[in-house]
This record gives C-alpha cells, structure tokens and sequence, in this order.
C-alpha cells in the first residue's frame, strides 16, 4: 500500500502537467446595438428613408460562439482545432450565408521550432497582419468604419475555403506566414486559387504589418466563399462600387499599416492598392483603387477610449463611363469598459461619393455593412453593447 501511494504520488504531478497541455475551451462574444441609417432602400425600390434597426454583426465584433482546442503531442509538437461560429443574434440565424462555422473552422499542428500549420476554412494574410491595423478593427471602430464595402478585405469580410496556411513562431516580435486554397476544379489547378503571403513586427508601442492577396475567378472562390452565395448574388456583386467589375478574373490586393503608442494616444495609418483584373464585360480591362486612412485613438481615462478616422478610396478610371469614383469617409467612436468583459460604445460613420462607379452612373455612398444610398451621402449612428464569454 505504501509502495502504490509513493507511486501515485510521483505520478500525479506528471498527468497533471500533460492535462495542462491538453483541452477544449468553449468561448464567444455578442454585440448588439441599436443603429440608425439616413439613407437606405426601401422595400419598394423607391429613393431609399431613414432606417432604424437592431443589428449584431456590424458592432466592434460580429457575434459568434466557438471551441478551440489543443493536445501535446510530445516532442515540440501539438494538435490544434478551431471551430466558429457567426450568428445573427436578433432572428438566430446562422451568419456568413448560413455555414454552420462560417468564421473558422481548422485543425493542424504546431511545430515549437518551426511553426503552425492548419487546414480548412481560415482568414488571409491580409486580414492576420495588416487588417488589425484599420480603425474598423479597433475598440472604437465599428465594422461601419471599415473601408467602403470593405473593398481591400481589411475589416475580414471574406474568409478563405480550402485552405493551407502557415503562420511562423514570433522572432523577437517579427511574425510571417502565408495562405494557399486549392481551386479544386478538374483540369485547372488555376481557377478559383487563392494566395496570400503577409508580415508583422511589434515591439513596445510600434505594431506594423505588410501583405498581399490574390484570388483567381474572384467573384466565386473569394467574394462567393459563403453557402448562400451564387454568381449572382455575393458580395462582389451586391454594390455599385465594385459590381461592374464582377466578371474579373482576378483580385489583388497589396495593403501595408501601422500604429504607434505615444503616451495615452495611438496614431495609425493604412494603404492598399486594389486591382480588380481581366473585366470580361469590359474588354479584358483591369480597375484599380486606393485607399488611404489615418486615424488617432485616445485613452481619456482608463476606462474611457475615444477615436477618429478619415479614409479616402479613389477608384481609376476604366473607360470613358465607366469607373473614377471616390469615396471620402469620416469615423469616430467612444467606448467606456464596464468590466474586464463588458463595455458599452457609440460610434457614427459618414461618407461622401463622386464621380461614376462600376456601373456606369453617378456614384452614390456605400457604407459598409449597409445597403447603398440612392443618392451621394450615407451616414450611420450606433450605440451597442460588447460581452464576452
């Protein structure tokens, strides 16, 4: 007996150090907020009202529930899962075209010397190193505050199916990976690929991050990534902005950003350059925008952040009707922390439209996250509450 006790006894630390390595968490968020829009369609199809509307995936974060979870493999090496889920608090319907875990949904390994490696349904390079950069990603910004119909993938509208990513260890605060999702058509390793590369450095109060994307037959394998999505009706298609330009056979995105901690206030700054190329409809012809933004983030108190952003999109011109718009957006934002996992905010987003957009006629604002305005100006007001779980 006192043999098997002095065995227990040098054992169970041992199981309880492997446990520690191994497990399942189960965690979430829900933000809702109360939104009032100036201009927005209306069932009729008549020059779009006012609208006033609960909504839960335009907030800080969208809502969601998730597992994740881990098992030491030994030797340096553990296996890894994520499964997400996004949903639409006020009807419970599924998020992302009604996928079961339409946000993640991966598993892999991760190696200590050499990195992870995960497969399934992930987020690009742009969205992991430069996206958190954008004001629309921030505890001010709301997803309203995201680059106009978040055109660069900044605000992670779209994620990758089929994918093989690989994301490297930290080496003294500098991070690299990249993505790869396979077409899957027969005859064509091509069609419908997506690829992604990307980079990131933080080190004290300076966070930076470069990468860069591009999608064959974006119109199916990026912007129709979703269940619900046809050709038809996707997110590419479902905006003047970009609509006009469905028919591209590619999409790249080059984006670059950075922010700085100095004292109580955060500067930051962002640029992508969009190309939308090979338009069938429009000759083979290839459209690119810019789009720039600056923004200051300020700690009032400790509990209190306020914010601001402007973002300027300019679009080219690709043939004498079609394309030069611009879009000029003003964001800000307040959020006071109630507690480690609750906080209340208000934020209020504005954009101007001009010049002619991918359909052909004059552009009209475009907010993202909302349905176009019927004329140049769109503005949004929100007031929400964010807890996690």
């Amino acid at each position: 007996m006192k043999r098997m006790l002095i065995a227990c006894a040098v054992t169970m630390p041992i199981a309880t150090a492997a446990h520690a390595q191994s497990g399942v968490t189960l965690y979430g968020l829900i933000d809702e907020g109360f939104e009032a829009i100036s201009n927005a369609p209306t069932t009729a199809g008549s020059p779009g009202a006012r609208q006033y509307r609960l909504d839960a995936t335009n907030g800080l974060n969208s809502s969601r529930w998730g597992l994740k979870g881990r098992e030491d493999l030994g030797g340096g090496l553990t296996a890894l899962f994520q499964l997400e889920n996004g949903f639409e608090l006020n009807n419970g319907r599924l998020g992302q075209g009604g996928a079961e875990f339409g946000r993640q949904a991966f598993v892999g390994i991760k190696s200590r010397p050499f990195g992870t490696l995960t497969l399934g349904r992930q987020y690009d390079s742009v969205v992991d190193y430069v996206g958190k950069l954008e004001f629309g990603d921030s505890n001010v910004g709301t997803a309203h505050g995201a680059h106009p119909v978040d055109i660069d993938n900044f605000n992670n509208s779209r994620r990758t199916n089929n994918a093989v990513k690989y994301t490297s260890n930290d080496y003294g605060g500098f991070t690299f990976g990249g993505v790869y999702s396979l077409g899957g058509v027969a005859g064509s390793v091509a069609r419908n690929q997506i690829f992604s590369v990307g980079s990131g450095y933080h080190n004290g109060p300076l966070t930076a991050g470069v990468a860069y994307l591009q999608a064959r037959n974006p119109a199916t394998s990026l912007f129709g990534s979703n269940p619900s999505d046809t050709a038809t009706a996707n997110g590419l298609t479902g905006t003047p902005v970009v609509s006009g330009y469905a028919s591209a056979n590619a999409y790249h995105v080059i984006g670059a950003g950075v922010t700085y901690a100095l004292g109580d206030a955060i500067l930051g700054a962002n640029w992508s350059n969009v190309r939308f190329a090979g338009i069938a409809a429009l000759g083979n012809s290839s459209a690119i925008f810019n789009n720039v933004e600056a923004s200051l983030q300020y700690h009032v108190t400790p509990k209190l952040l306020a914010g601001v952003a402007f973002d300027y999109l300019h679009g080219s011109h690709v043939s004498d009707t079609v394309g030069g718009a611009n879009y000029s957006q003003f964001s800000t934002g307040v959020n006071y922390t109630l507690t480690l996992r609750t906080d209340l905010y208000a934020a209020l987003d504005y954009q101007v439209a001009n010049g002619r957009d991918s359909s052909g006629h004059g552009a009209v604002a475009n907010i993202a996250g909302v349905s176009p305005s019927s004329n140049r100006y769109q503005a949004v007001g929100r007031i929400g509450l964010r807890h996690r779980f």
